[in-house]
């Protein structure tokens, strides 16, 4: 196998794997760009959207499509029950209250997890063929092409609804000026919870892509994946949707290519180095801007 062929054959691992990642960072960049808030317990929804994904697909016996719609349904449900019952109510505090409240329901959703549906590993069912597709010494599967097209799909989506939707433009607005758009007869309250349910019903999405691309699932399935997400979210620069979308694709590839040459034990660590290298060169991520505050 050519160094050429090497290369390209990452690169197509690291696409399906960064469109996951991707999905996840877009979580957190939209709840950060209307509250500035790291909800921390992204990574957890996404874990839940799995195993929505996974008792569809073993119990229910469905296809992935109605699997993943139920799952990104009832997951946007939650995002909407946490914010209201764990996140309003600290509306006024200090980031640092929001903080730890975002870590807390984290630490909730992993163990309530684990109480009601016991730390076993559970196996996702095949809801794709095992068809391969091999050109020369490069080979992709067929659940590969239905990951990449989904995320693609989803995102387009987004910035559609972001960029013309009525409540994609009252997200950017209440973004810019909470009070500015509260005077213009925007309920602010309802946006902050319709971002909440977009991003988990995105998080939903990844977490069911992640069973099918693993094969498996658990309850702490979310924690390493929520964390690189939002290294990814940095990476494009924190509150941009586009960067988040960057970031995902380019944390899937740098993961590729550092397991491709042999280190596949440092992936993780991978991320995190890359997040100190950010912070140090670019605190404002590959697309952010530096923005002065008045004093």
């Amino acid at each position: 196998m050519s160094v050429s062929d090497v290369i390209i054959q990452q690169i197509i691992n690291g696409i399906s794997l960064g469109s996951i990642y991707a999905l996840i960072a877009l979580g957190y960049t939209m709840v950060y760009g209307i509250i500035q808030l790291i909800n921390f317990a992204h990574g957890d929804i996404m874990m839940v959207g799995a195993y929505i994904g996974w008792f569809c697909t073993r119990t229910l016996m469905l296809s992935f499509i109605p699997a993943l719609l139920i799952a990104m349904f009832f997951t946007a449900l939650l995002g909407m029950l946490i914010e209201r019952i764990a996140y309003k109510p600290l509306r006024n505090a200090t980031r640092l209250a929001a903080l730890i409240t975002a870590i807390g329901m984290s630490f909730f959703l992993e163990y309530g997890g684990m109480l009601v549906l016991t730390s076993q590993t559970r196996t996702f069912p095949e809801v794709f063929p095992q068809t391969v597709y091999s050109f020369g010494n490069i080979s992709f599967k067929y659940g590969d092409i239905v990951i990449v097209l989904t995320a693609v799909i989803l995102m387009t989506i987004l910035t559609l609804v972001v960029k013309y939707a009525r409540v994609g433009k009252a997200m950017r607005a209440v973004s810019f000026d909470k009070e500015a758009a509260s005077l213009m007869g925007i309920n602010v309250n309802n946006i902050i919870s319709a971002t909440f349910a977009i991003g988990s019903a995105l998080a939903a999405a990844a977490g069911v892509l992640i069973g099918v691309y693993f094969n498996t699932i658990n309850p702490l399935m979310g924690i390493m994946p929520g964390l690189k997400a939002f290294v990814a979210a940095v990476l494009g620069g924190i509150g941009i949707i586009p960067g988040a979308m960057l970031g995902g694709l380019a944390m899937g590839l740098i993961e590729s290519f550092v397991s491709g040459i042999g280190f596949s034990t440092w992936r993780d660590a991978a991320a995190f180095f890359i997040l100190i290298i950010v912070l140090i060169v670019k605190p404002t991520g590959l697309l952010g801007k530096n923005i002065r505050e008045k004093v």
